[in-house]
């Protein structure tokens, strides 16, 4: 069967079968069987380079119907390890144990929503490997002082590692994109918590980023900061100047300031 790609969904299938073997030999997975999920596998690009490899329990979510009936065609062995459905819907606690390895082509309209997906699950979600629109990739790669640095830079490097490596063209895919993609890397760091309440981590960040062009001091002034804390020569600086332990320092403070009222 001909499986049609969807505009809806924002499907562009990869053809480059040594780009597919490229993305899939980028995940480093120890010698012991783990469970591997494929987001968005659409025809198996993928999929047939995983299905080969023996430390591999690989799981598939797609959300497409002709997606999953061709999936289940090509590779009956799978069939049960099919889910239909919106991963960002899924319970992945209900799903799948831990360590979790995640793969894929990801959606382009909704890349940046599965990787809150995947902070909401950072315990469980050990490493992702990825393909995304360009632009979001040097995003999360990015290092403070770039325009481009974000809130998604700051949240996932709190952590992960993040690796940037490789650019694909829009040549490769069908019907090619009109921008170019890359593939990037997450592997889960040794920080298990914040030194700091995680929730008015994100605020901070959050706010921070949505007035990036006024200092520290202006951006988070709704944020009510103690006086103490207005005087840190940190607020001086604009969001994209911080970096994770930076913001992490100046949570500790509006938190250590909330407890004390």
């Amino acid at each position: 069967m001909r499986v049609r790609p969807k505009k809806f969904l924002g499907q562009h299938f990869l053809k480059d079968k040594n780009v597919a073997e490229r993305i899939v030999e980028a995940l480093l997975l120890p010698d012991s069987i783990q469970q591997v999920v494929e987001i968005g596998p659409g025809t198996g690009v993928l999929t047939q380079y995983l299905v080969t490899k023996p430390v591999v329990d690989l799981h598939l979510v797609e959300i497409d119907r002709e997606s999953v009936a061709y999936l289940k065609e090509h590779y009956p062995q799978l069939t049960r390890k099919i889910t239909e459905g919106d991963f960002l819907e899924l319970n992945l606690d209900g799903l799948y144990a831990s360590p979790l390895f995640i793969i894929g082509n990801f959606p382009y309209n909704i890349s940046s929503q599965i990787f809150f997906k995947i902070l909401e699950h950072r315990n469980q979600v050990t490493q992702v490997v990825c393909m995304l629109q360009k632009e979001v990739a040097d995003r999360i790669a990015e290092k403070p002082g770039s325009k481009t640095y974000g809130i998604l830079s700051v949240l996932l490097q709190a952590y992960y590692d993040v690796t940037y490596l490789f650019k694909v063209p829009p040549g490769v895919f069908f019907p090619p994109p009109k921008v170019m993609s890359a593939v990037i890397r997450l592997t889960r760091n040794n920080r298990m918590q914040l030194d700091c309440d995680e929730v008015l981590f994100k605020t901070v960040v959050k706010q921070a980023f949505q007035n990036r062009r006024k200092t520290l001091r202006n951006a988070l002034k709704i944020l009510n900061l103690p006086a103490q804390l207005l005087a840190h020569p940190l607020l001086d600086k604009r969001a994209e100047q911080l970096d994770v332990e930076q913001f992490i320092f100046l949570t500790r403070q509006l938190e250590q300031h909330r407890e004390a009222r």
